[in-house]
């Protein structure tokens, strides 16, 4: 896992998402997501792309259970971006490459 991508936790989500001067792309993913799995590595991809514009952040819904229930997440992986603390944009289902740079373009604006 790239050292690029923020895990941030139930506690950490406040100071790492909300408060953060960047905009967040957050993916809720668990363990056992076999899409979430396979998604990942796309992350990794863009991760760099981004840099000094965009924060990437995971967050693990089996192990912080709090934070995607204040979000209604129902399925995963759910894509969110924040910014300004504010929630913008949501996606659900792993996306290709194309489509997924697409999605964080149109919010970065």
């Amino acid at each position: 896992m790239s050292e690029h991508i923020h895990h941030v936790t139930d506690d950490t989500f406040e100071a790492e998402v909300l408060q953060s001067p960047l905009p967040v792309l957050i993916d809720y993913w668990a363990d056992w997501c076999g899409p979430c799995k396979a998604f990942a590595p796309l992350l990794e991809d863009i991760v760099e792309d981004y840099g000094g514009r965009l924060k990437i952040a995971k967050l693990d819904i089996d192990e912080n259970q709090q934070t995607p229930a204040r979000f209604g997440i129902r399925s995963i992986p759910t894509l969110m971006i924040f910014k300004d603390g504010n929630l913008v944009a949501t996606k659900v289902g792993a996306l290709p490459k194309s489509q997924l740079t697409s999605f964080i373009d149109s919010h970065l604006q």
